[in-house]
């Protein structure tokens, strides 16, 4: 555990900051995926209420 220790030997325990990143702009693999899988999710949810509409 990391931590520092001041002027009179005091020992305080910090959160430990985690490195910071720039993110990076999606690719046309990553915009493709992310597509598929919320017209996916559209339909499961769609298939759903249907499914629910069918039962009442």
């Amino acid at each position: 555990m990391r931590y520092t220790t001041e002027d009179k030997g005091l020992l305080n325990n910090f959160a430990v900051e985690p490195k910071s990143y720039a993110a990076e702009p999606p690719t046309a693999k990553t915009k493709t995926i992310n597509t598929l899988l919320t017209v996916g999710g559209i339909l499961v949810i769609a298939g759903l209420c249907a499914f629910a509409a069918t039962l009442s």
